[in-house]
C-alpha cells in the first residue's frame, strides 16, 4: 500500500509547495508573504519526513526537525520586526 501512497503524497506536497511559491511571488502584503514562507517551511519539513519514511532511515527526521525549528525562529523574528521595527530590544 505504501508503494503508491508515498508517491501520491510526494506529488501533493510538491503541488502545495508550488502553490506556496506562487503565493509568495504574487502577494503584495508582507504578512501574506510571511505566511506563505512559513507554510513553505512546513511543507518542506513534511516532504523531508516523507522521504525519510520512504528510505526507512532516521537521518531525515533530524534534518526535518532542524528545518522546522529554523522556520519557526525566522517566522517569529520577521513577525517581531513587522510589529516593532526591530528584533532585539
Amino acid at each position: 500500500m505504501l508503494s503508491w501512497v508515498i508517491p501520491l503524497v510526494f506529488a501533493m506536497l510538491c503541488l502545495a509547495m508550488l502553490m506556496n511559491l506562487w503565493s509568495l511571488h504574487t502577494r503584495s502584503g508582507l504578512p501574506d508573504r510571511v505566511l506563505a514562507l512559513d507554510t513553505l517551511y512546513i511543507n518542506s519539513s513534511a516532504l523531508i519526513i516523507l522521504f525519510g519514511l520512504w528510505k526507512a532511515t532516521e537521518l531525515y527526521f533530524e534534518a526535518a526537525l532542524l528545518i522546522a525549528l529554523l522556520g519557526f525562529v525566522s517566522t517569529v523574528a520577521v513577525c517581531k520586526y513587522m510589529l516593532r521595527g526591530d528584533i532585539i530590544e
